[in-house]
């Protein structure tokens, strides 16, 4: 047998090391980097970065590479906290708001998205990020794998944004941005920008967009229309692949329910990992309360506020320049205090009724006459009678005797 240099040899521990880390997962153990992505703590790459800056560990020993198996019965501890065992894989639906920023602990300490969470949630990661400044829809996952696929490019997920911008713009302008556009020696990708609506005031134009793209680099849509003259100062997120925003309220947390999960992201998901059953595990507690229920507990709630304690009714303010509303007129106005009621007109004395001049017409002073006297039936025309003529009581008409309505023979 010839010696090849090349060749991993059998007695050399460190290439027999390498040469467990590239073969599958042997009975009996995973590697720390998928376990720990499976358990949520963070994607592969993620758990790299962390074991390459000694915060993991197994049994207490601190890992210095990821080339590791985690036997069963083995602790694995992140940052001195254990790590439980993997949950089947769970997706929510987040309205970030404004001013917070989207990751666990921020050196500056400012407020955070994971912060902000309701308490009894798992262990949580983000699906791509929002910047401090953005707001809608994000995504996250205890599935340090579904994240990092749902992230990837190469996935082609459609993410699709509303933005506010100051500027001026065309259609045909926005249309340049399908071919990709090169910003700071950045290549983005295809977008789709479509111009709703455009108001002109005394500063410029103000413009709302929609924009589609299917990658989701660091403050993409607001580089990449910047280098068009357009100032974005409002950025909405509205959908994520197959799942939008909704009517979501703003801080509002809503768990993705399993079988969605596993329709719309199977691919992305290590079998052992697909969560089973139909419905959520988490309820989000003002998604439960009906709208009846929020209404009436603000009735209760301003019946037992005194209304000493509310306050006298502040007026509205308005801006210079906007239309005051006009006050609402009362048809059946109340009458002042102190003010003189309205003279009743009297009945003047009745006059003696004239006989109508014609037969059937009744002039307009007599039939007020006719009115004033009350009498049964009295109208403009006349007492009111029957159309047919009197009858008198007992009496036959005149004629052949009834005999089965035939006359006496002849």
């Amino acid at each position: 047998m010839v010696h090849d240099p090349l060749r991993p040899q059998p007695d050399d521990p460190g290439q027999a090391h390498d040469a467990d880390a590239e073969a599958p997962d042997a009975e009996g153990g995973e590697r720390v980097a998928k376990l720990l992505a499976r358990a949520g703590v963070g994607s592969r790459r993620d758990v790299e970065r962390l074991i390459a800056e000694n915060r993991v560990a197994i049994n207490g020993r601190t890992l210095d590479t990821p080339a590791v198996k985690v036997e069963p019965g083995d602790i694995v501890t992140v940052d001195g906290e254990v790590v439980g065992e993997p949950e089947p894989a769970r997706l929510f639906r987040y309205h970030k708001p404004v001013g917070l920023v989207t990751t666990h602990k921020d050196p500056n300490g400012r407020p955070t998205v994971f912060q902000a969470l309701p308490p009894g949630l798992p262990r949580l990661i983000s699906v791509g990020r929002l910047d401090i400044n953005s707001e809608g829809l994000l995504l996250l996952t205890n599935d340090g794998e579904l994240a990092r696929a749902l992230e990837m490019p190469s996935t082609q997920i459609v993410r699709r944004y509303r933005a506010r911008a100051h500027g001026r713009t065309t259609q045909e302008k926005l249309d340049t941005l399908q071919k990709g556009v090169t910003v700071d020696g950045v290549r983005y990708g295809p977008i789709e920008a479509k111009l709703d609506k455009a108001k002109e005031g005394p500063q410029g134009a103000n413009l709302w967009l929609t924009v589609t793209l299917h990658e989701g680099k660091n403050r993409e849509v607001r580089k990449v229309l910047e280098s068009i003259g357009l100032k974005v100062n409002r950025l909405i997120r509205l959908a994520y692949g197959p799942l939008a925003l909704g009517t979501l309220g703003v801080g509002e947390l809503e768990e993705v329910g399993p079988r969605v999960v596993r329709e719309q992201f199977a691919e992305h998901i290590d079998p052992a990992n697909l969560p089973t059953g139909e419905r959520p595990q988490y309820r989000s507690p003002r998604k439960s309360a009906s709208r009846r229920a929020q209404e009436a507990a603000k009735v209760e709630a301003d019946l037992a506020t005194p209304a000493a304690a509310k306050g006298p009714k502040e007026k509205p303010v308005y801006k210079a320049g906007w239309a005051k509303p006009k006050p609402k007129i009362n048809p059946h106005p109340k009458p002042k205090a102190g003010a003189k009621p309205r003279p009743v007109a009297k009945a003047k004395p009745g006059k003696p009724i004239k006989a109508p001049t014609r037969p059937g017409i009744i002039d307009k002073a007599t039939a007020t006459g006719l009115k004033r006297a009350g009498g049964p039936g009295a109208g403009p025309r006349g007492p009111k009678g029957s159309a047919s003529p009197p009858r008198s009581s007992g009496a036959r008409r005149p004629g052949p005797p009834r005999s089965g309505g035939r006359g006496p023979r002849g």
